[in-house]
């Protein structure tokens, strides 16, 4: 019992002093909240007057700024009004100015206007007397003064004419001398003189006889195989191979030295030699194209063109050389091509094949121009040296200045002293065409050829030609001697106007 009452009295106790330490815990947190929220008033009231203060401060910097802006614009305003009002006052004074000016100018173009009419009363009154006194109306006065400027203008053209031709005329030829000398001067080719005939020496007389053979048997059937013609005459030690084909005739002339050193001659030994012959000369052809290339540096080109090249060798024109000349044309292209500044190697390949033509011109219908040309465009060359072959005589206009410069490489080549020969017939007819084309002209006297055909001298009527008309005579002349013939290098052309008075005493 008393340990119940112990307990009750224990459990009251803690529930009362639990009790009074709660409410003491809800009071002191109730006046630390109350703390709290006065604090938070005091720092919202506080903040709020800093606010309203800062608002302020704003409201005041923002009024002042477009106060100060405002100030500004009215300046800049006052400012611009001011700049009207001082144009406004220029362009005033400037139409004034302007007025005045168009006044004065007025008053002078009625002044200028009677002065003109005075003065063309005056030309009037003047261009009357002047009628009166030469007999000469104005329309003929125009007409004898307007041919005395025309003469005048004449003359004067004549002379610039004389002048720009001398000059350009001394510095093309200053220019050309030294790129010609110079590749001519890099340049040397042997030329030999060669016909349509071949020598053969023999041992003695008597191989004579067995080359006829009996009955002629076996110089016939030589001259079958090889279709050239033996010539065995009184000529000690030699027989004579004649034939236009000059392939054949080496055929010929290599089967005939093999039967010579052989002994046996007789129908089917003269047939194997003939056979061996002209491989020996194909394998020499294909030898000869071949080294044309190696000395002129020309590669890539087509084996049939190489033969083709190696043909020329046994072909001349003129007594040239036709494979020496092409080889020679190639070197004078591609120096003065280097001197230039040009393409050599173009220069080069053009020249070298300029005349491959005449490789099959004895074989194909047409000019070797026109049969080069084809050859190179059907073996793929280039349309630089297909235009370079079809231009170097003239035929078709050039497209490049390699192609001129081949052009002057082969006249180059033909026409220096000694390279070709031509016959008396040819040389008597150039020369009798020069001086009927300079007797064909109106005014000319006489005319001369002389220094074998490179000059012709012409005498003129002094009466007809005057010393003006002299150089277009000349110019004429020059002309139709470049349209009508066919000449290698240059032909000088000299016009002479000669005045004599011829009286006697007695």
């Amino acid at each position: 019992m008393p340990v119940a009452i112990a307990l009750i009295i224990g459990i009251l106790g803690g529930y009362f002093i639990r009790k009074f330490l709660a409410e003491s815990k809800i009071k002191s947190a109730e006046e630390a909240a109350n703390k709290i929220l006065d604090d938070a008033a005091k720092e919202a009231e506080a903040k709020k007057k800093e606010a309203i203060l800062e608002a302020k401060d704003e409201v005041y910097r923002t009024r002042t700024e477009a106060e100060k802006e405002i100030r500004e614009r009215r300046a800049e305003i006052q400012r611009s009004e001011r700049r009207l009002i001082q144009k406004e006052e220029y362009l005033d004074r400037k139409s004034d100015s302007i007025e005045r000016k168009e006044n004065n100018l007025q008053k002078q173009e009625e002044q200028i206007e009677k002065i003109r009419e005075e003065i063309t009363s005056l030309y009037q009154e003047q261009l009357q007397e002047l009628e009166r006194l030469s007999n000469l109306t104005s329309e003929e006065a125009r007409d004898l003064l307007l041919s005395r400027v025309e003469e005048e203008i004449q003359h004067e053209a004549a002379m610039l004419i004389k002048d720009i031709e001398t000059q350009a005329k001394e510095e093309g030829e200053k220019k050309a001398r030294e790129i010609i000398s110079l590749a001519i001067q890099r340049c040397a080719a042997d030329h030999v003189a060669e016909t349509t005939v071949s020598v053969v020496a023999l041992p003695n007389d008597e191989m004579k006889g067995r080359i006829i053979g009996r009955e002629g048997r076996n110089i016939r059937t030589l001259e079958t195989m090889t279709g050239i013609d033996l010539i065995i005459d009184d000529t000690p030690e030699a027989v004579i191979l004649s034939g236009f084909d000059p392939i054949r005739r080496e055929v010929a002339r290599v089967a005939l030295e093999k039967l010579i050193l052989d002994g046996r001659i007789h129908p089917a030994r003269i047939e194997e030699m003939v056979e061996k012959a002209q491989k020996e000369v194909e394998q020499k052809i294909r030898e000869e194209g071949e080294q044309a290339t190696f000395d002129t540096g020309v590669h890539g080109l087509h084996p049939e063109i190489i033969k083709l090249l190696g043909r020329l060798k046994f072909r001349t024109s003129y007594g040239q050389n036709v494979l020496k000349h092409s080889i020679e044309v190639a070197h004078l292209a591609g120096v003065m091509a280097s001197e230039l500044g040009l393409d050599v190697n173009l220069a080069k390949r053009a020249g070298l094949l300029h005349d491959i033509g005449k490789a099959v011109d004895h074989e194909v219908e047409g000019p070797h121009v026109t049969i080069g040309a084809d050859l190179a465009k059907k073996y793929k060359e280039s349309r630089e040296v297909i235009n370079a072959i079809e231009a170097h005589h003239g035929d078709v206009d050039p497209m490049t200045v390699e192609a001129v410069l081949v052009a002057a490489a082969d006249a180059v080549s033909a026409a220096r002293p000694g390279a070709r020969r031509e016959t008396l017939e040819v040389y008597l007819k150039r020369l009798a065409k020069l001086e009927e084309i300079a007797n064909s002209f109106d005014g000319v006297d006489k005319s001369f050829a002389v220094q074998a055909g490179r000059e012709i001298r012409i005498i003129v009527k002094p009466e007809k030609v005057d010393d003006l008309s002299l150089v277009k005579v000349s110019r004429d002349i020059v002309k139709r001697i470049e349209n009508e013939l066919d000449y290698p290098g240059q032909i000088k052309v000299v016009v002479i106007r000669e005045n004599r008075s011829v009286d006697y005493a007695k």
